[in-house]
């Protein structure tokens, strides 16, 4: 495999495609934030903002000017999307909207804790891109709110009669595990190694089930498993994510039976969550095999294989492992041949289980300025370190 040409082809897509298509199209010159809704050619068709996707943003211009290259635009681009979070993202309290107007006014209130944690990762990246206390002291509040709400995320907001059935879930854990290592500097070396710790048992010992060989995406709150549609629920890409956050933990660490384990769980997670027929990886599964309740159950989307790509190199840089490698290139070329817009920038989201794309977007609700460049700066980085 040539490590410095496929290197070379992941820092070209994402310096002269992926980041000039957000650049270019998403700012919101006149009051600030991004749109995120645009369609196959990078015009807008919605106005709305999803605050956890205008975090996302922040954050992906503020890394790139941290860890690429110290670009004005780059920098101006992260620094206006802040201004309009630090604003209008929240109540004042810490607490982050789930979405807003174009202008900024609050469609839909903080239920979802993810807007919480990608706004701690965008500030404490954007106080470090612009050396701005106030950003920094924002992102140290509201990972303040984020520890208030781990044993119920959702709060008041909750739909569940947790007396009824508690169930833990895997994404606050999953997640908590990058934004650690994203915050360290402000969060200091010795509560990182702690938090690891605790983080990668409950990842690997709580929400890993040896019975299936696979991670769950619910567990009884006392850690057992669910045997209900929740507790059998399997997010294949979402827990190959994982283990390159994992694996990242563990290197710290200098735990190398971790990462042993963790890029063992992504093959194995890759191997079952393999369509056999068509290719590509299932969106979810049920761990027992009985029908998935998600009627997108067997879709192909973006995310999930970028990630994977990004596990696969981690799985092989730190082992050696010749398995990693294989997969890796079953599911790059997928990856490119299908996600990819040939005829205009950016990534198509969404195929169903052919490989055809269903929504012709760039953009929109749930896919933002994320998961593709970050996942090409991930493989470009391990590429080179590889080559």
């Amino acid at each position: 495999m040539d490590f410095k040409k496929l290197a070379a082809q992941y820092k070209n897509e994402l310096l002269n495609n992926v980041v000039p298509f957000w650049l270019t199209k998403s700012q919101d010159l006149e009051n600030g934030g991004y749109f995120t809704c645009l369609d196959r050619k990078g015009d807008i068709y919605d106005t709305d903002k999803f605050v956890w996707l205008q975090a996302r943003q922040v954050w992906l211009f503020s890394m790139l000017y941290n860890r690429v290259e110290e670009k004005t635009e780059w920098l101006e681009c992260a620094k206006q999307g802040g201004e309009f979070l630090k604003k209008y993202g929240h109540d004042g309290n810490g607490n982050w909207y789930f979405s807003l107007t174009r202008e900024g006014k609050p469609l839909v209130r903080p239920y979802n804790i993810f807007s919480y944690t990608f706004a701690a990762m965008a500030f404490a990246q954007l106080g470090l891109a612009t050396g701005n206390e106030e950003y920094t002291a924002l992102a140290l509040k509201t990972y303040e709110r984020i520890l208030e709400r781990q044993e119920n995320p959702k709060g008041k907001y909750n739909k569940a009669v947790v007396e009824t059935r508690k169930l833990r879930s895997f994404a606050l854990p999953m997640i908590m595990c990058n934004l650690n290592m994203e915050m360290e500097f402000l969060l200091g070396k010795d509560f990182v190694d702690e938090s690891a710790e605790k983080l990668i048992e409950e990842v690997m010992n709580v929400f890993y089930r040896p019975e299936f060989g696979l991670i769950v995406e619910n567990v009884n709150y006392d850690g057992s498993f669910s045997d209900t549609f929740d507790g059998r629920l399997l997010n294949p890409g979402h827990a190959i994510e994982a283990m390159w956050f994992v694996m990242d933990l563990a290197e710290r660490l200098n735990r190398k039976d971790i990462v042993q384990k963790a890029q063992t769980i992504t093959l194995q997670t890759l191997k079952h969550g393999w369509d056999n027929e068509f290719s590509g990886i299932f969106y979810y599964m049920d761990a027992k095999n009985h029908p998935p309740q998600q009627l997108e159950w067997d879709m192909k989307l973006w995310w999930v294989h970028l990630e994977t790509l990004v596990s696969l190199l981690k799985g092989y840089y730190h082992t050696g492992e010749n398995e990693n490698l294989e997969w890796f290139k079953i599911v790059h070329d997928y990856t490119w041949k299908h996600f990819k817009d040939n005829e205009y920038p950016e990534w198509f989201g969404y195929l169903n289980r052919r490989g055809e794309v269903t929504h012709n977007l760039k953009g929109g609700k749930w896919k933002g300025c994320f998961h593709v460049p970050r996942g090409l700066f991930q493989c470009w980085q391990l590429l080179e370190k590889l080559a």
